[in-house]
């Protein structure tokens, strides 16, 4: 019998510095509720999907930083998310900002979780490809500091058994980097979650802004067909106090199709009654991994980082 799963992308509007937690709880709430009158039993919401996109401005203070951050999850102003959850039976991937306290150290991390249908937390996932820069930029129209309010995920990728699926985790820059659906499709994946916050403009260099979608939607679709798995991938877009980030959320099938895409940049719901056993046959023949996969001559991938030209 054919396993399937009714799921929904539970794409965010902008959310604006002056935002409280509490009113975009109460925006999760509604797409919760939208999600589950459509049938689906899990939801994933974007990245940083508490607060607004703060790694694109400059500050010293670390008290300022850390406001931000979420230092327990559920806390008081998120509890009401994972109550509705336990009630409707529905799942969950949240992305927010991370202060852990863990053996006497501090860490922030850009972190997701996996919410069971009965509102209990079954997986953590911490971003490992952080992007952008730790130095103040003063000429860019905008930072892009990841790198120095995160520390690099701590915990690698892992898959979790939920949802009668084998479901992975990851977030934004991540999605770029095959080795990120690889090293969880060599787990046997079979559906991965992630939220993204792009923005519009690349501050490096000129990028054609038709570009940025299309990376975006190709990094989706590879990984995807590559390992045999459904990528369920969630935007918080449109501009956040004048500054744009891309939308673009999308429901990829094993097979690198896009069966269902968001049109707007506002708060948008969209659902596919996903069919857990369709990238079988990619699993069995093409990417049977066991039979084709010849590691031998992979080494340059885990032993150097860089390009080096030997020729």
């Amino acid at each position: 019998m054919t396993r399937r799963l009714n799921a929904a992308v539970a794409q965010l509007g902008p959310i604006h510095l002056a935002d409280s937690r509490a009113a975009v709880v109460r925006r999760l709430i509604a797409l919760l509720r939208e999600a589950h009158g459509r049938g689906a039993c899990f939801v994933v919401f974007p990245e940083l999907a508490l607060t607004t996109f703060f790694p694109r401005w400059w500050m010293t203070d670390q008290a300022e930083i850390d406001r931000f951050f979420e230092r327990e999850m559920p806390n008081a102003e998120t509890r009401p998310l994972f109550d509705l959850a336990e009630e409707l039976r529905v799942g969950f991937y949240l992305g927010y900002a991370e202060l852990a306290r863990e053996r006497g150290d501090v860490g922030h991390y850009n972190t997701s979780i996996l919410v069971e249908r009965d509102g209990r937390i079954i997986g953590r996932y911490r971003k490992i490809h952080l992007p952008g820069h730790a130095e103040h930029l003063p000429k860019a129209p905008f930072q892009h500091l990841e790198k120095r309010y995160f520390d690099v995920g701590n915990e690698g990728f892992r898959v979790w058994r939920a949802y009668d699926a084998i479901v992975g985790m990851c977030i934004c820059n991540d999605r770029r980097w095959s080795e990120t659906y690889r090293v969880m499709g060599l787990q046997g994946v079979e559906l991965i979650a992630l939220g993204y916050n792009t923005p519009v403009e690349n501050i490096h260099h000129r990028e054609p802004e038709h570009l940025r979608m299309f990376h975006h939607l190709l990094s989706l679709q590879a990984g995807a067909y590559q390992n045999a798995t459904w990528v369920l991938a969630a935007a918080k877009c449109g501009a956040e106090d004048g500054f744009p980030m891309i939308g673009g959320s999308a429901i990829v099938a094993p097979t690198g199709e896009i069966a269902a895409r968001a049109l707007s940049e506002d708060d948008e719901v969209i659902t596919v009654d996903l069919d857990l056993d369709l990238g079988d046959y990619l699993r069995r023949t093409v990417f049977n991994f066991e039979k084709h996969r010849r590691i031998e001559h992979y080494r340059l991938i885990t032993e150097r980082t860089g390009i080096k030209t030997e020729v």
